[in-house]
């Protein structure tokens, strides 16, 4: 406005060698339509902050004029003030006009651009999220005939809530900055990265087929998971959730970004670095499953007992009966198959019992825990998952428990659950969390799964080694110190020992517990010692932090520890197994609870064996050695149980071949030596499980006589027959996980 203010300013930038041509708020457009200066100088007044530059900006004509403020008096907040409502540079009236003009110069130079307005942010490298839009929309719009695949990614960092919170919004975009680092490195030359306001890196891969980029990105998740960065000068772990879209199935852009933030969604809930490919379902537009087939689906699970008989009694019947009216005696074949099955089966399971006897007994026996540590001993972290409505009873004794374990280095404790609805035992644990600062709570918003728990915890935990804990297990008190000298002298992961803590609450109790001292002092370490390599069983398992969080759990996976075994083992892993980290758990005590467990192990092992066993054969990664051992763990196991069932079909032919059962000569020396076998092969296992259990099991001679009673005659054919249901279970899609109870004592405990 016209005053003595105004007439010294115009006078400073005439004598300065300036052209001046004034304008009163709200003519400011008019006047850049008719010439646009050079630069505008605005007097600080109650417009300039509001009318004036936000007329200015909103002017296309405006928005890259430098834009400078003159003020009376300015103190650091108006400074402040005018530079955040968009001006360029604030400069007292007091100013010598020598410094004025050098300002106005100095912005004629390096013309201001908004950073939206600019190709790449200089701030990151990337793409602003309109200019990589618009690179989308060139890509959509290319001819279907010149367009072969593409793909569009949008990469989210599923702890950004969390930094943000405690670091500001600065690290939105350090995390794009180094999530684009890592995708530069392992990317294609094509490839056009960028991000958005969230912090979020949008990922454009062209020409690229679909099996490519999913192989592509997942190369990305795995680099990003195993790397610790530097954001707001905090060391911190990221854990990408990648979304992803063909471009085939876009109209533009704008849908292209929203279908691969759809499903960053869904790969967020789980944190599995997995990608997730959008699917209609996904924003709730599929069709809903049509109520015929359901129901079909349902009568089928429930005749799933009648089908297996057919599919794996009555149908080879059938062949062998049809095959000898041609002429091939193919029943007569296949008896010496079950015959060599059979002891097979009971020759590795002995050959299993010889070589997990201990060093002292074999002198080329299982390598020894060493007696100290290569390393001194690091912070170390137990993640105790938990499922509270159903482990509020026994989640305090749990915790209490770890709170007593013996470590010389730093421990902390982390419970990641979940739960539906607040409970009152989180007032207790609350209340122990203050009291002991070692214990961290970690509730994990929207988890419906083991998996979605761990994986929330390993970007959390500070420990460089790792222990992963079932929310029923009381640890031994010296286990993380003994299972850093594993890793500290070359392995990746030890799996401890795992012992029944309530087995007198019933006889299925008893039945697992001796089972366990089966698996955990005699299978495990005798095949680790046998095939080369060790597996992780879900608990009591102890892990290299950076390995954990590289591999992560899957959710998918009924067996997620078997899955992450596999996943681990293929990329150069090191698993060992120690009977003697011990820790102590609770057994279902009923037929339906162990029922619903095991058949969640059986449909969870058939789905590693399908995913994992072909891939494990050809890869160059494992020795002859342990590929065999991927032949039998995988392959074999599923196999067996329908090899044994082949008996029945094989005597029903002979009884119908030989005319009735009356001739037949059932004591055929060959069938009687595979039946001695077999049998004593369980005689041998049962031995072995009671020399090399726990001191408290050994004691009890009982309960293995009756437990080999019950397994020969009950138990391995229910076992058999879970294997053979589960594969009726996976073709019908039913994936339901059960709950095993839990109750609050060891004497009830389930």
């Amino acid at each position: 406005m016209p005053g003595p203010r105004l007439d010294r300013l115009t006078t400073t930038l005439l004598s300065t060698g300036h052209e001046v041509r004034h304008a009163v708020p709200s003519q400011v457009t008019r006047q850049l339509q008719q010439a646009p200066p050079d630069a505008i100088v605005a007097l600080d007044d109650d417009h300039v902050r509001g009318d004036v530059i936000r007329e200015v900006r909103t002017d296309p004509a405006g928005q890259a004029l430098p834009l400078l403020v003159v003020s009376a008096a300015p103190g650091p907040a108006d400074v402040a003030d005018i530079l955040r409502h968009g001006a360029d540079d604030c400069i007292p009236d007091t100013s010598d006009p020598v410094e004025l003009s050098a300002r106005i110069e100095a912005k004629l130079r390096r013309v201001p651009v908004p950073v939206e307005n600019l190709l790449l942010d200089p701030r990151t490298g990337l793409y602003s999220e309109p200019h990589f839009r618009d690179e989308l929309d060139r890509e959509l719009g290319r001819p279907a005939a010149g367009r072969r695949g593409g793909v569009m990614a949008l990469v989210a960092v599923a702890e950004m809530g969390a930094l943000e919170t405690r670091l500001g919004p600065r690290v939105r975009r350090e995390v794009a900055e180094r999530l684009a680092a890592v995708a530069e490195k392992l990317g294609s030359s094509c490839d056009r990265l960028g991000w958005d306001d969230e912090g979020r890196l949008l990922v454009l891969m062209p020409g690229i087929e679909e099996e490519a980029a999913q192989r592509g990105l997942e190369r990305f998740a795995a680099a990003v998971a195993g790397t610790r960065f530097i954001v707001a000068d905090e060391n911190v772990r990221l854990t990408p959730a990648i979304g992803w879209t063909p471009l085939a199935g876009c109209a533009d852009q704008a849908q292209a970004v929203r279908y691969a933030a759809d499903a960053v969604a869904e790969a967020v809930s789980h944190r599995d670095l997995r990608p997730v490919r959008y699917e209609a379902w996904m924003r709730g537009t599929h069709r809903r499953p049509h109520a015929f087939g359901v129901a079909v689906r349902t009568v089928l699970n429930a005749l799933s007992p009648v089908l297996v008989l057919l599919a794996g009694v009555a149908l080879p019947f059938l062949l062998y009966t049809q095959t000898y009216a041609m002429g091939w005696d193919l029943g007569s074949a296949m008896y010496w198959v079950v015959v060599a099955g059979l002891l097979v089966s009971a020759v590795l399971i002995v050959l299993e019992c010889l070589y997990a006897l201990d060093a002292t007994q074999r002198p080329d026996g299982p390598p020894r825990r060493p007696d100290g540590p290569a390393q001194p001993y690091p912070p170390a972290s137990a993640v105790i998952a938990a499922y509270l409505p159903n482990e509020a009873a026994t989640i305090v004794d749990t915790v209490e428990s770890f709170l007593r374990l013996e470590y010389p280095g730093e421990l902390e404790i982390v419970l990641a659950y979940n739960t539906p609805h607040p409970l009152p035992v989180e007032d207790t644990l609350r209340a122990m969390a203050r009291r002991d600062p070692r214990l961290v709570l970690l509730p994990v918003s929207g988890s419906t799964s083991k998996a979605q728990n761990v994986n929330a915890a390993v970007t959390r935990i500070r420990g460089e080694m790792v222990g992963i804990f079932d929310a029923d297990h009381h640890p031994a008190p010296k286990s993380f110190q003994h299972a850093w000298h594993w890793l500290s002298n070359g392995y990746d992961v030890v799996q401890g020992h795992c012992v029944v803590r309530n087995g007198d609450s019933s006889w299925v109790a008893r039945m697992v517990a001796v089972e366990f001292e089966s698996i955990y002092a005699v299978s495990h370490p005798g095949r680790t010692r046998l095939y080369g390599f060790g597996v992780f069983g879900g608990s009591n398992g102890f892990w290299r932090t950076d390995l954990l969080a590289r591999t992560r759990m899957h959710g998918s996976m009924l067996t997620e520890d078997i899955d992450s075994t596999m996943r681990a083992l293929a990329e150069g892993a090191r698993f060992t197994v120690d009977r003697t980290l011990i820790s102590r758990e609770l057994a279902p005590t009923t037929v339906k609870q162990l029922w619903n467990q095991r058949s969640r192990w059986a449909q969870g092992w058939l789905q590693v064996s399908l995913k994992h066993l072909w891939r494990a054969l050809r890869s160059p990664v494992f020795t002859a050695r342990q590929k065999l051992g991927m032949f039998v763990l995988l392959g074999w196991r599923e196999a067996q149980p329908w090899l044994t069932l082949q008996m029945l079909p094989i005597l029903l032919y002979s009884v119908w071949k030989e005319g009735g059962p009356q001739n037949m000569d059932w004591a055929v020396p060959v069938c009687l030596l595979a039946t001695l076998v077999t049998l004593s092969a369980g005689v041998v296992q049962a031995a072995f499980a009671r020399r090399l259990a726990v001191p408290e099991l050994r004691r009890k001679r009982g309960w293995f006589w009756r437990y080999l009673l019950v397994s020969t005659f009950f138990y391995s054919h229910f076992k058999n027959m879970l294997a053979r249901h589960a594969c009726l279970k996976e073709a019908l899609g039913e994936r339901q996980w059960r709950v095993t109870p839990r109750a609050a004592k060891a004497g009830d405990g389930a």
